[in-house]
């Protein structure tokens, strides 16, 4: 009997409002297409997870509210939009409603997320308190936040986030772990992430077919200038 029930909680910001640092590399319509087919491939890689118990989207964007119950996973409203750690917050506390006894936060713009390396992670119960932490990939940042109980740390995103978390575990008393998840290390903020995020992609195989097929797509557009 399992006696560690995993949450995943997404949230996601309004579409219109995301990815603005992309700037002159994408226009802002495809800005917002884009965050859209990115929240549609982690909901996909989520749901192919078996460790996962529920997932939870938090958000006020209708799009991303409607695909997440077309996946079957509750959603959370976030109609004041105070950023990623007040909105993963709200999560927290709906997923510990629904008998969550760890939660995983992770963000919507990371569409390469691999379900088999997600799962190697969870398969790991670490004695509580305890904090799992996947940096993004220039190290500074986190990706990936995994608490054990939902309430080991409160999560503190933004720039220098992996420092602010590895300080309130400590603090808290938490054992730390850090893990790098290769498919999880990569998020879309600039161009150079979007960048990154392309090249891996094409030499990948499978997984995040939204996001594929859109900087696909934009690729040729770019060629047809």
């Amino acid at each position: 009997m399992r006696t560690v029930r995993t949450a995943a909680i997404l949230p996601v910001k309004t579409f219109a409002r995301a990815k603005q640092r992309l700037g002159a590399a994408v226009d802002a319509p495809d800005r917002s297409v884009l965050a859209a087919a990115m929240v549609g491939d982690v909901l996909a890689a989520l749901a192919a997870v078996p460790g996962l118990d529920d997932v939870v989207v938090v958000t006020a964007e209708e799009r991303a509210a409607a695909a997440a119950r077309e996946a079957g996973v509750q959603v959370v409203p976030d109609p004041v939009e105070a950023g990623q750690s007040a909105a993963a917050e709200l999560g927290i506390e709906a997923a510990t409603a629904r008998g969550a006894t760890r939660v995983l936060l992770v963000p919507g713009d990371c569409p390469a997320l691999d379900p088999t390396q997600l799962t190697a992670l969870l398969q790991s119960v670490e004695p509580a308190p305890s904090v799992v932490l996947v940096p993004d990939r220039h190290g500074t940042g986190t990706n990936g936040l995994l608490l054990h109980p939902p309430s080991a740390i409160e999560p503190s995103f933004g720039p220098g986030s992996r420092d602010r978390h590895t300080a309130l575990a400590e603090e808290a008393g938490a054992s730390l772990r850090v893990e790098e998840m290769p498919s999880l290390v990569l998020d879309v903020d600039t161009p150079d992430d979007l960048a990154a995020m392309r090249e891996a992609l094409e030499r990948s195989r499978g997984g995040a077919a939204h996001t594929r097929g859109l900087l696909r797509r934009l690729a040729r557009n770019d060629e047809a200038k």
